[in-house]
């Protein structure tokens, strides 16, 4: 027919240099800070994330990992007499897995501890593609377990009388406290928890920091550290994607389009006279808008139907309306889509004319302008996606850095490489497609059309976006 795929010859990826791939959140920096209570942990985090300026950056507060606690002890706890300035208030355990989790660039879920009613909550916190993570705490630099787990390890020294002063405040006017059981509370337990727990964890510090936020050339240093870091990994992750198209090696280069027609894993729309006339409507740049509409949308619908193709099926058999028996197929799994934004969403009407009933989540990767960098904004994905089929659609790939950024973050998230299919319409196939197989080659690739520098030859940004 004229709308079926190239046909497709087994040929193993064997000739296919692999490369593992590691987005920009695969390792995290994760700065710990430690201090007092009320030294300004949080004050001097704060000023980290704002001198950063970048949406990558997290504090992670030791706060959110106490202990839920029993009714007896929250009836102390009320009565300001129970210790949560001990290291046994804290789930450690709890913690420790999920900087671990952050560190591997998997997402995690932090609970939420309520001060006032002196109990987590059943809600938490959502954390996923952050670059940068500030863990401050206590006790953060106190189990050895953590130590391991920072990169780099603060100490904030503030004079105790202060501390005290920043403590009470804090306290009765954001925690609801009386004076004299926030007094209690710190001759009790801060202070004397700070002396035999928290002051000897200084020695583990890289660095000091006297004063807090007042120390400014201290602050400045650390934030000057920070970036610097964070530069140099930019350029090792660039290096990295342009090791995915490097030259050195002649037999990962596809000379021509039947080069990536004889991999099992790609297909390539058939190029018949009716889809010839299609591309042609397409680029012409006096095809109307409502008309480019309809053709690309109709060509959607053709790459849609290949890339169900690679859909698990098992044999099915059914009975017909004369009574009569037919053994067919059906799916053996449960088919969802994720589009990469702005242009994936294109593919969305084609998506739900075929299947109806399919959940879509979106995610949105740009680049960084200075840098050229990709970086995760946006992220909503469809439920149990560890046990479905994903088309990954988007609407062209010139270098392949979102697709392969997009793949790794379903991975991330439960997705197997070999249920995951990116549909797209146009592809560089020296670049994009041969990144995206270097870095997975378990992944299905279904495009409408391969050519070489698609960005400066064909695309429109009134269409397809920069």
């Amino acid at each position: 027919m004229a709308n079926e795929p190239t046909a497709i010859s087994p040929v193993s990826l064997a000739s296919l240099s692999t490369i593992c791939y590691l987005p920009p959140w695969s390792r995290p920096h994760i700065i710990g800070i430690a201090g007092s209570s009320g030294s300004g942990k949080t004050s001097v985090a704060s000023q980290i994330i704002k001198a950063l300026n970048v949406p990558w950056t997290v504090i992670l507060p030791f706060d959110n990992f106490y202990r839920p606690l029993s009714p007896a002890q929250r009836e102390k706890a009320f009565a300001n007499e129970y210790d949560f300035d001990a290291p046994e208030a804290l789930d450690l355990d709890m913690l420790v897995n999920v900087l671990t989790d952050l560190r591997h660039g998997k997402k995690v879920e932090v609970p939420i501890y309520s001060f006032s009613e002196h109990n987590r909550t059943e809600l938490s916190t959502t954390i996923y593609g952050a670059n940068v993570i500030i863990l401050e705490g206590i006790f953060t630099l106190y189990d050895p377990r953590i130590l391991e787990l920072l990169d780099l390890k603060v100490f904030v020294d503030t004079d105790l009388d202060i501390c005290m002063a920043r403590r009470l405040r804090r306290d009765i006017v954001h925690r609801g406290r009386e004076l004299t059981g926030a007094m209690k509370q710190w001759f009790s337990f801060v202070k004397p928890n700070f002396e035999r727990y928290v002051r000897p964890t200084m020695q583990q510090a890289d660095v000091v920091v006297p004063r807090g936020l007042d120390n400014v050339v201290a602050i400045d240093m650390l934030i000057k550290h920070v970036q610097r870091t964070l530069a140099s990994k930019s350029r090792l992750h660039l290096e990295q994607l342009g090791q995915l198209v490097g030259t050195k090696d002649a037999s990962t280069t596809f000379a021509t389009k039947e080069d990536i027609e004889s991999l099992d894993t790609v297909r390539v729309l058939h190029q018949t006279p009716q889809v010839q006339a299609m591309h042609s409507i397409l680029f012409d740049r006096a095809t109307t808008r409502d008309d480019f509409v309809f053709y690309f949308e109709r060509l959607m619908a053709i790459l849609i139907a290949s890339a169900l193709d690679y859909v698990p099926y098992e044999t099915k058999k059914v009975q017909t309306a004369t009574g009569l028996d037919y053994i067919g197929l059906a799916a053996t799994t449960e088919i969802c889509a994720v589009s990469i934004l702005r242009a994936g969403a294109c593919f969305e009407t084609s998506l739900r004319r075929i299947l109806p009933a399919i959940a879509i989540g979106k995610v949105l990767i740009q680049s960084n302008s200075r840098t050229g960098e990709p970086f995760l904004h946006y992220l909503k994905l469809p439920s149990g996606i560890e046990n479905k089929f994903i088309l990954l659609v988007d609407a062209q790939a010139t270098t392949g850095a979102a697709a392969i950024m997009a793949i790794r973050v379903l991975l991330d998230h439960g997705a197997l490489p070999e249920n995951i299919c990116f549909v797209t319409y146009l592809a560089d196939k020296r670049v994009a497609i041969r990144r995206i197989l270097a870095a997975y080659p378990k992944v299905k690739v279904v495009v409408g059309k391969v050519e070489d520098q698609i960005r400066r030859r064909f695309i429109d940004t009134r269409y397809f976006g920069t």
